[in-house]
């Protein structure tokens, strides 16, 4: 398949040349995610960033092209493979963020949790319907106090006769105001358990987090939870423990690794571009040594990146993955591309602050990616830990 195929074809397609070491269907799911994310995404989002305008009349179509849970078999999923899956989340951050997030936290989080933890009828009555976009479900687990230590989560469910009463409050929810169903895991008498909440049971109320600089074109919450009553039945049975989250939070950590080289690349690309156009001394900026060294260091760290994707991708697939590679890859990625995004703005000059070029907005929100589903120095202790088999988080 020829880059030109693709629409707003990136220097990195020819240089690079990711898709000769990918299969027929991988590049098939790209260029899907590619076409749609470059036609409906990319002409809005700088307007929508400005106006913190979440533009929920894109769901339907995200869905009808199969990226919602996209990675799961059955219940009306495509069942694609999970480097499949990563490609999607490349190419949906490469536009924004907060859009690779809306399909994380559908797919990866509360999909994953269902798919994962939940009983049949529970599939078979959320899945098919989330996937078609008809519901949307929100993941429950930061809390105001912090977000790095779950163990210590102050909401709590307790057993009254044949009902569970939650009591609590979440932070930094994507979707909440949105969603029809939220996964809430709150401490019982048996631990850490996660439950089915739909959103319109009383004493549930989300509210939106405005005064965001940062991820705002997508939607995160608060989520007050009081007495909220819910049948047996509402219980995930296959999770007990933090296994049970931090199974659904690897999912959503994997596309970040995909999703945070899209927003480099993206960056990338503005400053190739840029550095053929702007002249300074009489030449174009592109044909000055450091300029020209600045982009190849660039190169480097994205084409490294996307590497080690692939390879965690192909281990998913396989069903060998340590996971101590996802926090190696979800270090490296945002890492990484904040640094690519830094170092191309200073190639846009003073222009590259202005929504005209889309780096300042990738920075911002790559500040938000790098925070959410474990902070640099989480990861950084999950692969300590692996390398010592000495615990250092507490």
């Amino acid at each position: 398949m020829s880059t030109a195929e693709f629409p707003e074809v990136s220097v990195m397609d020819e240089v690079f040349d990711l898709h000769a070491i990918l299969q027929p269907d991988e590049i098939e799911w790209a260029m899907k995610a590619r076409t749609f994310a470059q036609t409906h995404i990319r002409p809005v989002i700088e307007d929508d960033f400005d106006k913190k305008y979440f533009r929920k009349e894109l769901i339907p179509l995200i869905a009808e092209q199969g990226f919602l849970g996209m990675h799961l078999k059955g219940y009306g999923c495509a069942g694609a493979s999970a480097v499949s899956y990563g490609l999607v989340c490349l190419e949906t951050e490469a536009v924004d963020s907060g859009w690779r997030t809306f399909i994380s936290v559908m797919g990866s989080l509360a999909m994953s949790a269902i798919y994962k933890y939940g009983t049949e009828e529970q599939k078979n009555y959320w899945l098919p319907q989330m996937a078609k976009g008809e519901k949307l479900g929100c993941f429950g687990l930061t809390e105001p106090q912090g977000g790095s230590d779950p163990a210590n989560m102050l909401t709590t469910a307790t057993k009254v006769g044949d009902t569970w009463v939650i009591n609590g409050a979440k932070r930094w929810i994507g979707l909440a105001t949105l969603a029809d169903l939220a996964i809430i895991w709150a401490m019982t008498d048996e631990g850490v358990r996660g439950f089915i909440v739909p959103t319109d049971t009383p004493g549930f109320k989300a509210t939106a987090i405005d005064g965001k600089l940062s991820m705002r074109a997508s939607i995160q919450c608060e989520i007050e939870l009081d007495n909220v009553t819910l049948p047996a039945d509402a219980i995930l049975p296959g999770a007990k423990g933090l296994s049970g989250p931090f199974g659904c939070l690897n999912e959503a950590r994997y596309g970040i690794i995909w999703g945070a080289m899209g927003a480099a690349r993206a960056c990338l690309d503005a400053a190739i571009n840029r550095s053929k156009d702007r002249e300074v001394f009489g030449k174009p900026i592109g044909s000055f040594q450091l300029t020209q060294a600045k982009l190849a260091d660039m190169t480097l760290e994205y084409e490294k990146g996307v590497l080690l994707a692939l390879h965690i991708g192909r281990q998913k697939d396989a069903g060998t993955l340590n996971i101590a590679q996802i926090s190696v890859g979800k270090l490296n990625s945002v890492r990484e591309a904040l640094k690519i995004a830094r170092e191309a703005r200073t190639i846009l000059g003073g222009d590259g602050i202005t929504g005209e070029f889309p780096v300042m907005r990738h920075m911002a929100n790559l500040e938000s990616v790098r925070t959410y589903e474990g902070t640099d120095e989480i990861h950084q202790l999950v692969v300590g830990r692996a390398l010592t088999g000495l615990n250092a988080f507490s």
